[in-house]
């Protein structure tokens, strides 16, 4: 079905594919588990972001030891705020598409 589908609606259902194969039964994520995730199939993205405070404050709450788990609403929130840190928004300016 998503063979039709736009650029933008592909690239949420690759994130929410990507996602359930990592999610548990419940369709949560440990925290280790989303780190994991995160260092395999977003690196692109959060590599260079090591030393900015809110990477690591965000990377520290994924090193906590509790169980809370993570649903697909805040992994979409993770991946906006590592993506609004990072230097791709200001790649992606510099990138003319022709339509």
């Amino acid at each position: 079905a998503l063979r039709k589908g736009s650029d933008l609606e592909k690239a949420f259902a690759t994130a929410a594919l990507v996602y359930n194969n990592y999610a548990d039964p419940k369709g949560k994520l440990s925290k280790a588990e989303t780190k994991s995730l995160l260092q395999s199939q977003f690196w692109h993205i959060i590599q260079g972001q090591e030393n900015k405070p809110k990477y690591q404050e965000i990377i520290s709450s994924l090193n906590e030891e509790s169980e809370n788990k993570i649903d697909f609403e805040d992994f979409l929130i993770l991946l906006v705020s590592l993506t609004l840190m990072s230097d791709l928004l200001q790649e992606i300016k510099n990138v003319k598409t022709t339509k």
